[in-house]
């Protein structure tokens, strides 16, 4: 059964747990559980997806509860426009304090179906909350840093997050995509956690109905807790006091 967040007469809200998708799809042909069915059956009516999370992230998911609502949601996640959304997640390497990643990024083959420009306006703010200096040697070094995450994607874009971590060099651990696949191995078994290191924390929007303001939160699973035990105490970041 899905930890329902938030339900009115219009939309739900769940709390997806990491390697659940959102709904059935060919890159995953062998999966038999899906987060749509499964709500789908919890609330004993049909429901719509308004946006996406990949396979690996946990957080906050939102359905609608008829497709209008999810006509007016899903432009409103598209665009950006009334709505603010915050995620959690862990990277490779010691990004700065705080920036913004302005980079258009190309739309994915199963996004292709108009006729808007292949390149699409793309930004992410992000602030390191967390520094990490593991005791696990990578290659030359003998240790691994990492660091605790605030991204705050502007728009909605295909694997936005995980993309533009990558364009700056600071993947997110447990990207089997656009991570390094050696330092997510050993980190899964120096943690004793394999999963993708991201998380939908919090979701704000306008109600599309009532036009009030609506703020959703899903806690951190208790795994994220592996990275502040003994062996990895945080390192401030230089804007701490």
């Amino acid at each position: 059964m899905l930890s329902i967040l938030y339900l009115d007469d219009y939309l739900v809200a769940v709390d997806k747990p990491p390697g659940l998708l959102v709904h059935r799809t060919g890159l995953d042909a062998g999966e038999t559980r899906f987060a749509l069915q499964l709500l789908r059956d919890q609330l004993g009516r049909p429901v719509w997806p308004v946006h996406r999370l990949d396979k690996g992230t946990s957080g906050v998911l939102l359905f609608a509860l008829d497709a209008q609502t999810a006509r007016a949601m899903g432009q409103a996640f598209e665009s950006g426009e009334g709505l603010s959304k915050s995620y959690r997640a862990v990277v490779r390497g010691w990004p700065a304090d705080e920036g913004v990643i302005d980079h258009p990024l190309r739309r994915i083959a199963d996004d292709r179906h108009d006729e808007r420009e292949d390149l699409q306006e793309a930004l992410t703010c992000f602030r390191t909350l967390e520094r990490y200096d593991l005791p696990l040697p990578q290659g030359p070094y003998p240790s691994t840093r990492c660091a605790l995450m605030e991204l705050s994607p502007r728009t909605g874009r295909r694997h936005q997050l995980r993309r533009h971590m990558k364009h700056i060099a600071h993947p997110i651990i447990g990207d089997t995509t656009h991570g390094k696949g050696k330092l997510n191995r050993d980190l899964a078994a120096w943690l004793g956690v394999k999963r993708l290191w991201l998380h939908a924390q919090k979701l704000e929007f306008q109600h599309p109905l009532s036009g009030n303001l609506v703020r959703i939160e899903a806690p951190l699973g208790p795994e994220w807790k592996t990275w502040t035990k003994a062996l990895c105490q945080p390192e401030p970041s230089d804007g701490d006091a």
